[in-house]
């Protein structure tokens, strides 16, 4: 099949030109115009097959490519771009790309399985709020499939192979007539694979993968937080027919801890201060991830107020080194009011309440007067 002539344009004709002879064609040839006409049908088809080589930029290329090199084309089933010639492996080339079923040499016989990259898996660990801190080493087992060790992955009893599929040729999807345009979905044959399995592996029953657990001990970096998914490159699921393995993300579920509350990338403490502590001042001791410091508070220092320790907070993932690849820890001080108080506590208030004296309350009504 040439799609040039079948479409009546010229192999040097724009995209736009293209695009237009094809619809036209197929408005003409499309089954709702023409009922019951098996020969249109036909005809639209070829008509669609054609549009789909030279109407796609890529493909239009291979296509003239192919041509160079004294590419003879046949007449095939309706959808399907065959081509008869053999040079240099080329003829594999558009076979692939088209689903050519027959060029030179037995091409599509001969066609490789599909390679299918294998899928990606996730697994949770769980760890203490100072293990993400300052990472670790968590065992990890992971269920699995593998190759299976009979056939090889290929899913076929050993001694014989897949074959290609023959209702898609072994382009693994299926084109329907819609209005206009062809929809595309995976052959109902073999599921997209492009090749089928007519004798199974009676070790596997014909899936090409076994299920295995598989343990590694995962190095988790400082400063995760609750839900960072961590990727393994490569650890995931075993591809099919020499595919590329999937990737391995492990979330992490990290404890609480008692006294640091993550906010971000930073860590806020909260800090009780007595009353006289906060009316007069004073050194508090305040913990740290690695120890212990002491911050001054201010006289007068009012419930809520926040101090910052700066590059003192847990590490930010890929911060690399220096203060700016660690948080901040901020520290919230709050007025620790007794609940009760002892008889000498309450004597000693009321002296207070003596010489304290003033309505602090009085500026909300000032507008009053």
């Amino acid at each position: 099949m040439n799609p040039y002539q079948v479409l009546g344009v010229d192999k040097k004709a724009s995209p736009e030109e293209i695009k237009k002879a094809y619809r036209k064609l197929a408005r003409q040839y499309h089954p709702d115009r023409n009922p019951g006409d098996e020969k249109a049908e036909e005809r639209f088809k070829e008509i669609q097959s054609a549009y789909d080589i030279v109407g796609d930029a890529e493909k239009r290329k291979q296509y003239d490519r192919g041509a160079m090199f004294g590419m003879g084309g046949r007449g095939g089933p309706a959808g399907d771009a065959s081509f008869n010639f053999d040079v240099g492996g080329f003829g594999d080339i558009l076979s692939n790309l088209f689903g050519g079923g027959g060029g030179g040499g037995g091409a599509a016989g001969a066609r490789r399985p599909r390679q299918e990259r294998g899928r990606d898996l996730e697994a949770e660990v769980s760890i203490s709020f100072a293990q993400a801190m300052e990472g670790a080493q968590i065992p990890l087992s992971v269920p699995t499939s593998a190759p299976c060790p009979t056939c090889h992955g290929t899913g076929a009893k050993p001694g014989t192979s897949p074959t290609v599929c023959p209702k898609c040729q072994g382009r693994g999807i299926e084109s329907q007539g819609q209005g206009l345009f062809s929809i595309s979905q995976p052959c109902s044959r073999c599921n997209g694979a492009g090749t089928v399995i007519d004798d199974p592996c009676p070790t596997c029953k014909g899936s090409g993968a076994q299920r295995t657990i598989k343990k590694y001990r995962v190095n988790i970096p400082a400063g995760v937080k609750e839900g960072s998914r961590v990727r393994l490159a490569g650890k995931g699921e075993a591809g099919r027919n020499g595919g590329s393995p999937g990737d391995l993300y492990v979330i992490t579920h990290v404890s609480a801890s008692p006294v640091f509350h993550r906010r971000g990338d930073n860590l806020e403490v909260e800090v009780p201060l007595t009353i006289p502590e906060a009316i007069r001042g004073a050194d508090v001791e305040v913990p740290t991830l690695n120890g212990r410091k002491k911050l001054r508070v201010p006289p007068g220092t009012k419930s809520g107020t926040v101090q910052r320790l700066r590059g003192e907070g847990p590490p930010k993932l890929g911060g690399g080194r220096g203060s700016h690849a660690r948080g901040d820890i901020h520290y919230r001080f709050v007025i620790d009011v007794p609940a009760s108080l002892s008889k000498e506590q309450s004597e000693a208030v009321d002296k207070l309440s003596q010489v304290m004296n003033g309505n602090p309350r009085a500026k909300l009504f000032a507008g009053e007067a």
